[in-house]
């Protein structure tokens, strides 16, 4: 089985999923992930951030990302952490893209 892990901007925020499929969408501009992957919790601890991922996508049968939010897509040899990241510039090294009508 094929992993991908995609990291995207949403909401301010950078996104770091896990998923099965990873293509191009046939609505022009946008990539297509199915297949969403989450760890299953065996333990007592259980991560908030995956579980609020979990929750916000739960019943989700495929994504459509914009293509100029995606910031990099990786194909893995096994699951890793799904997570929510602040870019902010202290917690991640990743500068977002520059969006239409924003001025800094």
């Amino acid at each position: 089985m094929q992993i991908f892990r995609i990291t995207f901007h949403n909401n301010g925020k950078l996104y770091q999923l896990h998923a099965q499929q990873v293509s191009q969408s046939e609505i022009y501009g946008f990539v297509e992930v199915r297949g969403l992957m989450f760890g299953e919790h065996t333990a007592l601890v259980i991560d908030p951030a995956e579980e609020r991922l979990k929750d916000e996508f739960a019943g989700v049968e495929r994504i459509l990302v914009p293509m100029h939010a995606v910031v990099r897509i990786d194909q893995v040899n096994r699951q890793g952490e799904n997570k929510i990241l602040e870019v902010d510039g202290s917690s991640t090294n990743v500068t977002p893209f520059p969006l239409p009508g924003k001025r800094d």
